[in-house]
């Protein structure tokens, strides 16, 4: 599957009447097992490429911290954005300042439309479709395939490194406008 179809399947669930996740879920269970496969693994390298300390920051700002489960979660939340949004996080992680889901969660000190865990397991549920529920099916077949095809997703480079939960001052000088958004005005713990 190339980036196009990948995006076009996302696109395409975004505008559904129906929460994302399970128009999501739709889409790729009316595909075959294979292309529910290649999904994941493209939805694997999209997902890697924000996999950065600025984007984790951003994360951890907007959710108060955030683990690396959290993480995973708000990664698959950026994917649900949709591309234009993915891909001025990944330019500039700071751009979510201009979200309105973000300045919401702002707004209420909620993360909830900004983490989106059910995201990442669409493809999963998927599958379990065409396996009458067999939960374990997905994930063999998935690891089949990475075992066949070593190194698929390439590791990237995370960005330089810097204690995000404990150095508020590195925050509000990588992350301006987030921080503007979620830190307090005068001093204190930044996550």
């Amino acid at each position: 599957m190339n980036l196009g179809e990948f995006w076009s399947i996302v696109e395409s669930a975004r505008t559904d009447a129906q929460p994302t996740h399970e128009a999501l879920v739709d889409r790729l269970a009316a595909l075959s097992m294979d292309e529910i496969l290649d999904f994941q693994e493209r939805f694997e390298v999209v997902e890697g490429a924000v996999y950065q300390w600025d984007v984790w920051a951003a994360a951890s700002l907007i959710g108060g911290g955030c683990s690396d489960d959290s993480f995973s979660d708000f990664r698959a939340g950026l994917i649900a954005l949709g591309r234009g949004w993915f891909e001025r996080v990944a330019q500039s992680p700071d751009s979510l300042a201009d979200h309105p889901a973000v300045i919401e969660a702002a707004a209420r000190g909620d993360d909830r439309d900004v983490l989106f865990e059910d995201i990442g397991s669409a493809a999963g549920a998927a599958y379990d479709r065409h396996t009458d529920g067999d939960v374990d099916a997905f994930y063999e077949a998935l690891e089949s395939r990475k075992e066949a095809v070593a190194d698929r997703a390439p590791g990237g480079d995370m960005g330089e490194d810097f204690d995000f939960d404990f150095d508020e001052a590195r925050m509000r000088e990588r992350l301006p406008r987030l921080a503007a958004l979620f830190l307090p005005a005068s001093g204190g713990q930044a996550c």
